[in-house]
């Protein structure tokens, strides 16, 4: 596995995994001021809110601008009291039920500094950053069906 180079992103599926991206948080210069590092693990849910089976998701972003949007989010949180690093990492490509998407790495001086930043990261990348989710279902009439997840928002 390549040596990170940088803190936050998007990649191909399998590109990265949780233990390099904790390596490479440890390897963080400031790393020694850490108390607590937190970690959200973003997986592929098996069911819709609707109830319908989910098969697979298909992840894309328009990745230019996700990795300034990512690094932006990143940049702004690393400057909280308390906080010494921040990452998020997003992964693109064809997913199957319960596999991982996206890492979100929060490391901070007390746990307390950790929790509120690393929710915070959570709700902003999926706001803010331009990455798209295909849901792949089958309904309950069991019918094979995918959508864009912001088209049926609009519905």
């Amino acid at each position: 596995m390549p040596r990170l180079s940088r803190h936050s992103g998007v990649y191909e599926k399998a590109r990265i995994t949780l233990p390099a991206l904790l390596e490479s948080i440890k390897s963080n210069p400031n790393f020694a001021k850490a108390g607590a590092v937190g970690v959200f693990v973003g997986v592929v849910r098996g069911e819709t809110i609707e109830k319908n089976m989910v098969q697979k998701l298909e992840l894309e972003a328009y990745a230019e601008k996700a990795n300034e949007v990512l690094a932006e989010i990143c940049s702004e949180l690393k400057e909280r009291d308390g906080v010494v690093d921040v990452q998020i990492h997003h992964l693109i490509g064809e997913f199957g039920v319960g596999e991982d998407v996206v890492y979100v790495i929060v490391a901070g001086v007390h746990r307390h500094d950790v929790f509120p930043v690393l929710e915070e990261a959570v709700e902003r990348y999926k706001k803010e950053a331009p990455i798209f989710k295909k849901e792949y279902i089958i309904d309950k009439e069991e019918t094979p069906r995918s959508y864009w997840v912001s088209e049926r928002k609009t519905r």
